[in-house]
């Protein structure tokens, strides 16, 4: 049986993609900029677009997505937008990817994964590190809230204990190569 094809990025010799489209990171940046300015009242679409540098158009349709989850609402009149139906500190990442993307997916969902390693005894052991990695990520986004990204925590676990890097101490992460391409030097 065939490995099925899926979207790579090579992390520490460890296969793994994040697929989020650009609707998805456009709704992202507009969450981002509510969440910013959740204690304002609503923001115009225009206003919103402008500053996050997204297309108009698309962003209304986005928001219209979001409207009908009850992530956010829409203020009519003169002095009317969109804003946040809830604090930025009670949605989490994740409710706004399944939302515009799907699953929550390094590669698809779990069920499909799990089916595939009961199926697939030649790449059983490969699909477990998929699975691995697609529950970390998982984890992650369900404990990442627009509060924790606008705070610049981005991930972190909640006090965790963990010493916080320093301004200007070197980061522990090191860069993803997409898609197989390589930067020089790099194995």
């Amino acid at each position: 049986m065939s490995i099925n094809s899926i979207a790579i990025v090579g992390f520490y010799g460890i296969l793994v993609a994040m697929k989020i489209s650009q609707k998805g990171l456009y709704a992202l940046q507009a969450m981002m900029m509510l969440g910013r300015r959740y204690s304002q009242g609503a923001i115009r679409i225009r206003d919103i677009a402008y500053e996050e540098a997204l297309p108009e158009k698309f962003l209304e349709l986005i928001l219209l997505e979001l409207k009908n989850a009850r992530i956010v609402e829409s203020v009519r009149g003169a002095k009317g937008g969109y804003q946040l139906r809830r604090p930025p500190s009670e949605i989490r990442l994740s409710e706004i990817i399944r939302l515009i993307d799907g699953p929550l997916a390094p590669f698809g969902d779990a069920e499909q994964l799990r089916s595939l390693i009961d199926s697939d005894a030649e790449h059983r052991a490969l699909y477990k590190v998929f699975l691995d990695v697609r529950n970390a990520a998982a984890r992650i986004l369900e404990h990442t809230t627009l509060a924790d990204i606008l705070d610049g925590k981005g991930g972190e676990p909640a006090k965790s204990g963990k010493r916080r890097k320093k301004k200007g101490e070197e980061s522990s992460v090191l860069p993803m190569v997409v898609h197989g391409n390589r930067e020089p030097g790099q194995r």
